[in-house]
This record gives C-alpha cells, sequence and structure tokens, in this order.
C-alpha cells in the first residue's frame, strides 16, 4: 500500500498556484517504492529508466535543467531547495507548453517529473488527486487490491485485501493487470490505473469495473463490483492480563487521537506494544498527535523545507510513565518512522523488529495549470537527536528477523511497570 510523504505548508512560489492556503503538515500515506493502492491513489514516477517516454516537457532560463543533470548523472539530484525550485518550474513548464499545445499538461508533468530523478516526486489527475485527498479520511471506494510497476512497465497486483471484490473474484498478489475498463494498463501512469479501478468518485460504490489480468499463461477476465471500504487504522488487543497491543496500519485523520484515547484507557500500569509493521505512513499531524501519548511535551521531529528548519513538538500530558515497545519492521516508513525516531531518541520505547524503510523526504504538492497536481521533494526530516532517516530507516534497539511480536513481549515484560 501506498501513502507518501507529503508536506503543506504555505506558498509553492514560482508559476505554481498553491492548495487553499492554511497550513497543514502532512506525510501524505502510502508511496513504498513503485506501489500504488487502489485505495489510495498517487503515482510516484519509478527508479531512473522505469518508464516509458510519455511526453516532451522543459522548460528554458539560465538556470540548467535539473531534467538534464539527472539524465547525464543517470540518477537522481534533486537534494537542494535550488534543485527543487527549478525542477518546480521546469515541471509548470512542462505542463504549460503541453496544455497550450493541445496535449495532456498531466503527462508532460509526469514525463518531466520521472526523468528529473525525484524518487518520490508525484503528479495526481484532477479526479484522482480528489479521490487520493478524500482516502486520507480513511474510507474509499474500490475493489480491495493494491498494485505496482514492474520494471517492463507493467502493473502487477502488490496485495489483496482479505473479504473485499479482488479477494472474493480469486484474484491473488503476483497477477498481471492487462487492462481496467478497456485501458491498456502497460505504460499507463499508476496514478490513472487506481482511478480507472477505483472509478469517479463516492457514487461509484455498486458500480462494476472488468479486468483482464495474466497469471503465468493463463489470461482471465474478471467484473468486479466497486464497494465503500472503511479502513480503522487503530485496533487495540489484549496482550495476556497486563499488557496491550496497539496496532496502527496508517496515519489517517483522527488516528493520533485514537492511538492517545487507547493508551489511556488501556489499564494502570499496563506495557503497550506498538505495532507499526506494514504502517507506509500518513498524516505527519497524526503521527505527532500519537506521538504525545507516550510523551510530556517535547520534540518529535524537525524538518527544512528549502533551507528553513521548523519543528514539530507533542502536546504536554502524555503517560510518559508507561513502558513502551515499538515493534517495526521494513514496510515501517514515512510518518510511522518519525513516530518510531522519536520515542527511540527520546527514551520511551525499545524498539524491536527490522531495520525501517528510510522515507524521510518532505514533499510540496502544487496545483498546475490544467488541473493537475505535482508533488515535488523540498526537504527531509530529523529525528530530535538529528538522524536523517532518508535512505537509512532505523535500526532496532532489539533485531528479531523472525518471530518479532513474541520477542518484542519478552522485551515488554521484562520492563517492569510503573508503581
Amino acid at each position: 500500500m501506498v501513502f507518501a510523504g507529503v508536506l503543506t505548508a504555505g506558498a509553492a512560489g514560482g508559476s505554481w498556484t498553491v492548495q487553499p492556503p492554511g497550513q497543514r503538515v502532512e506525510l501524505r500515506p502510502g508511496h513504498q517504492p513503485g506501489h500504488q493502492s487502489a485505495a489510495q491513489p498517487g503515482h510516484r514516477p519509478g527508479q531512473w529508466g522505469e518508464r516509458r517516454a510519455m511526453a516532451a516537457g522543459g522548460s528554458a532560463g539560465s538556470v540548467p535543467s535539473v531534467v538534464d543533470s539527472a539524465r547525464r548523472a543517470g540518477g537522481p539530484t534533486v537534494h537542494t531547495s535550488e534543485d527543487a525550485a527549478t525542477l518546480r518550474d521546469e515541471v509548470a513548464g512542462a505542463a504549460a507548453l503541453a496544455q497550450a499545445d493541445g496535449a495532456s499538461g498531466t503527462e508532460a508533468a509526469t514525463e518531466t517529473v520521472s526523468r528529473s530523478g525525484d524518487r518520490w516526486g508525484a503528479v495526481y489527475g484532477p479526479e484522482a488527486f480528489a479521490v487520493y485527498e478524500r482516502s486520507l479520511a480513511g474510507e474509499y471506494t474500490g475493489v480491495g487490491l493494491w498494485i505496482e510497476r514492474a520494471s517492463d512497465g507493467g502493473i502487477t497486483v502488490s496485495r489483496v485485501r482479505d473479504g473485499g471484490p479482488a479477494d472474493k473474484a480469486g484474484i491473488r498478489a503476483g497477477d498481471r493487470l492487462r487492462s481496467v475498463a478497456g485501458h491498456r494498463a502497460k505504460g499507463r501512469p499508476v496514478t490513472e490505473t487506481v482511478a480507472l479501478l477505483r472509478g469517479a468518485g463516492p457514487a461509484t460504490a455498486g458500480s462494476r469495473v472488468g479486468l483482464v489480468l495474466v497469471r503465468g499463461h493463463q489470461v482471465r477476465h474478471a467484473t468486479l463490483r466497486r464497494t465503500t471500504i472503511a479502513e480503522d487504522p487503530v485496533t487495540v488487543h489484549p496482550l495476556g492480563e497486563d499488557d496491550v497491543r496497539i496496532k496502527v496500519t496508517a496515519f489517517t485523520k483522527g488516528s493520533g487521537a485514537q492511538v492517545r484515547a487507547a493508551v489511556s484507557h488501556a489499564p494502570p500500569g499496563a506495557g503497550v506494544l506498538l505495532d507499526l509493521r506494514g504502517n507506509a505512513g500518513g498524516l505527519v499531524t497524526e503521527a505527532t498527535t500519537a506521538a504525545a501519548a507516550f510523551l510530556d511535551g517535547g520534540l518529535v521531529a524537525t524538518y527544512d523545507v528549502r533551507g528553513s528548519e521548523r519543528s514539530l513538538h507533542a502536546e504536554r500530558g502524555g503517560d510518559d510513565h508507561r513502558p513502551v515497545v515499538a515493534l517495526v519492521d521494513s514496510g515501517t516508513m514515512s510518518a510511522a518512522e518519525l513516530l518510531t525516531g522519536a520515542l527511540q531518541d527520546r527514551g520511551r520505547a525499545v524498539v524491536v523488529g527490522t531495520r525501517t524503510f528510510g522515507k524521510g523526504s518532505v514533499q510540496l504538492p502544487s496545483r498546475l495549470p490544467d488541473g493537475s497536481v505535482a508533488e515535488l521533494t523540498v526537504g527531509h526530516y530529523s529525528t530530535p537527536a538529528g538522524r536523517r532517516l532518508d535512505g537509512k530507516g532505523i535500526t532496532p534497539d532489539l533485531e528479531a528477523p523472525v518471530a518479532a511480536q513474541a520477542r518484542a513481549r519478552t522485551v515488554l515484560s521484562g520492563l517492569g511497570h510503573p508503581s
């Protein structure tokens, strides 16, 4: 599943128009490398050279082209605020030029971002972005499957939701999508494929979508009925007689308050196993609120946007005595890593599991001339101790590649309980 790290804060500048003002600090759920969810759309251009050319785009000016630099270097080059500003202008210029020529501004912008080497850059069509925004509330219309881009430009099913329409139709991870609603999937931006799977909006619940899939050498046709799926991102499970496990699958709207409520309602003295495995991220504001459940105020993270450093702080009043173990794996990303890093650096949790993914970059979304939205990397965030996690991840205090939950319970039981 893929929810990307996106920070919305203030004006984007240049020739772009920003989303309605009112600062929001958020890491949008989901962009794992190459993954997209039919529930949460968001196109991340793949690794360098992964996608086919779709439309020419560029902009003139005296600043060297980030796209040209990436082409010469053979890989990502968007690291500085100057790079981000240059790429922003190039993407906007490519979209405007394409639109003036009667071509697709979205496709031109997508191609420019793809060639730039901005690993986490993303381009959404207007409808796809609207759907994506709605998905942040944790409810969506879809068929219950996640997709990823293959190295040859094809689209592969990476995960199927238990009990969802795709699962009931017998679709499995590893199946390749040949077409969706009559549209060829290979070479198509992942956001567009997701939008085809989901339909035009909430009113599409109950509508049908036809798929053509390939499994091995077999071609299969399936017709799925879209349904409204409500995710509960926070669930609480008892662990024996003394402790609780709080599982957080994503930091969608309201999840931070749910974590705080779960901690406050846990039995007095109970330890907490905070399970963040497979949590692909979400809204930074929600992760910060969740951190406040275990901290009595203080720093959660810092982040830079175009050279300006800012900070995120937890509200006071959290339970800073209850034993906590954070359980993580390679699917722990973005806002989930921000939370893990804060609890580890502040001495509030023992981290158990495997190294986290390492998604610590910040993206700003801006609207392009044709109404589509581009998200470009503009900075990175750091833990309270100053660790930058992008490309590195968090190393657990106790490595547990197998039987991780059992190991975490053992650690939790050994931490003792406050008197």
